[in-house]
């Protein structure tokens, strides 16, 4: 994570440098992008600074984006309960996801 979440009058954000190994792919997007559609406001991502913000609702724009490993993300978010929301996904990405990883085998 780059940055903790702010807020002002039912607007938050957050930063974070993705870290999954192969970044935003198939099935993380459409778990984001479920998630942010569970919460009433307005949710948009940003990469890399761009200064182009997408809507995290959007499979289709999540996806476009190509967010890899290693990139800037920044979520913001809008209206009601826009500080949950941003608490919950910046969670999503803390926990890498939720996805199992394989055990290693000691020799």
């Amino acid at each position: 994570m780059l940055g903790g979440t702010s807020s002002a009058g039912g607007n938050a954000s957050v930063e974070l440098l993705i870290t999954h190994g192969v970044g935003l792919h198939a099935r993380p997007s459409v778990v984001f992008t479920r998630l942010a559609k569970s919460f009433p406001c307005t949710i948009e991502i940003e990469v890399n600074r761009s200064g182009l913000w997408l809507n995290a609702k959007s499979i289709v724009k999540v996806m476009g984006a190509r967010i890899r490993k290693g990139s800037t993300l920044k979520i913001r978010a809008h209206g009601l309960r826009a500080e949950e929301a941003i608490a919950v996904l910046e969670a999503l990405f803390v926990n890498d996801f939720a996805e199992e990883r394989p055990h290693v085998r000691g020799a």
